[in-house]
C-alpha cells in the first residue's frame, strides 16, 4: 500500500473515531465521570502514550527539545487546543446532542478563515463572508429548533458551549502553522500534550482523583479507553501522520465526514431523530464552508 493511501486511510480512521467519540462521551460522563476528570484522564493518556512512543523509537525522533522562543507560542497552542477548547468540548457534548454537537464544529474551517484573517490580516471575499453568514444562520437553527422546552437551556448553554471549543480551536490550527513549519508534526503534538497536562492538572486533577472507578461496568471502561487511546492519542497521531504525509489542507477536508459518522452512531445507538431542521442546518454550513474555501480550492487545483 503506498505512503498516500495510508496516510487518508489513517485520516478516515480519525475521523471516524471522533464521530463515535460524540456519542460514547455521553455515555459515561456526568454520569460515572465529570466532564473535567475525562479531560483530565484523556490528556494523562495522551501525555503518556506520546512520550512512550518516543522513548520506544528514539531514533526515529527529532532532538527531545524545543526552542526557547517558541515556549510561549507551544503554551497557547496547548491552552487552546487540548485544556480550554476539549473542556467547552466535552462540557458541551454532556448537555446537547451528539448530532446538533457534530455539525456545529463544522463551523471550525469556517472560523478558522476569519480568524486568520483578524491575526494576520488575510483579505476576505464576498463569498467567504456569504459563508460565514450561512453557516451563523445553520448554527442558529440548531440552537432555536428545541421540540423538548424543558431541555431548552441545557441544549442552548450545551451547543454554545460547543461553538466556544470551535473557536478555540480554530484559534489553535492558526497558531500552531509556525509550529508545525518549523518542528515535526508529532513532536509538536507531543509537547503541546506535554504544557496542557501541566495546565489541567491544578483544576481538573481532583475531579480525575474522585472519580468512582468501582460504578464504572464492561461497557464504561470500554467508552474510557476509546476516549482517551482513540479519540485522542490515535487521532492525534493519524492526524499528525496525515499532515506530514498529504499536507494540511487535504487531511482538514476529513473533517466534513464526522457529523455523517457522527449522526449514523447517535440515530442507531441513542435513538436520536434526524429532524427536517438539523437537515436544514446541515446544508447551510456545508455551503458555508464551500463557500470560505471556494477560492483556495480554485487555486490549488490551477497550482496541480
Amino acid at each position: 500500500m503506498k505512503q498516500t493511501t495510508k496516510a487518508h486511510f489513517a485520516v478516515l480512521i480519525t475521523n471516524f473515531i471522533f464521530g463515535i467519540n460524540y456519542s460514547v462521551v455521553k455515555l459515561i460522563t456526568p454520569v460515572h465521570i465529570l466532564p473535567l476528570g475525562l479531560n483530565m484522564a484523556r490528556v494523562l493518556v495522551a501525555f503518556l502514550l506520546f512520550w512512550g512512543l518516543f522513548l520506544i523509537k528514539p531514533s526515529k525522533n527529532p532532538p527531545i527539545g524545543i526552542k526557547r522562543k517558541d515556549i510561549p507560542r507551544f503554551i497557547i497552542c496547548a491552552a487552546t487546543g487540548v485544556v480550554l477548547n476539549q473542556v467547552f468540548f466535552i462540557k458541551g457534548l454532556s448537555l446537547t446532542s451528539p448530532i446538533h454537537a457534530s455539525l456545529l464544529a463544522l463551523i471550525t474551517p469556517i472560523l478558522i478563515v476569519f480568524i486568520a484573517a483578524w491575526m494576520i490580516k488575510e483579505s476576505l471575499s464576498w463569498l467567504k463572508i456569504m459563508g460565514l453568514c450561512l453557516g451563523i444562520a445553520g448554527a442558529s437553527i440548531l440552537i432555536i429548533s428545541k421540540s423538548n422546552a424543558s431541555a431548552n437551556n441545557a441544549m442552548i448553554i450545551g451547543d454554545l458551549y460547543v461553538i466556544i471549543n470551535a473557536i478555540l480551536y480554530s484559534c489553535f490550527m492558526v497558531w500552531v502553522k509556525p509550529l508545525m513549519q518549523e518542528y515535526k508534526p508529532l513532536h509538536v503534538v507531543r509537547w503541546i500534550f506535554t504544557f496542557g497536562f501541566i495546565m489541567l492538572l491544578p483544576f481538573a486533577g481532583k475531579d480525575l482523583y474522585q472519580t468512582n472507578w468501582h460504578s464504572f461496568d464492561g461497557s464504561s471502561w470500554v467508552a474510557l479507553a476509546l476516549i482517551c487511546v482513540g479519540a485522542t492519542f490515535i487521532t492525534y497521531l493519524f492526524n499528525a501522520y496525515g499532515i506530514a504525509v498529504i499536507g494540511s489542507s487535504t487531511t482538514g477536508i476529513y473533517i466534513y465526514t464526522q457529523p455523517f459518522f457522527a449522526a449514523l452512531v447517535a440515530i442507531i445507538f441513542m435513538g436520536e431523530m434526524l429532524t427536517l431542521q438539523k437537515i436544514m442546518a446541515a446544508i447551510l454550513i456545508f455551503i458555508g464552508v464551500y463557500l470560505v474555501g471556494y477560492k483556495k480550492r480554485t487555486i490549488d487545483l490551477l497550482e496541480s
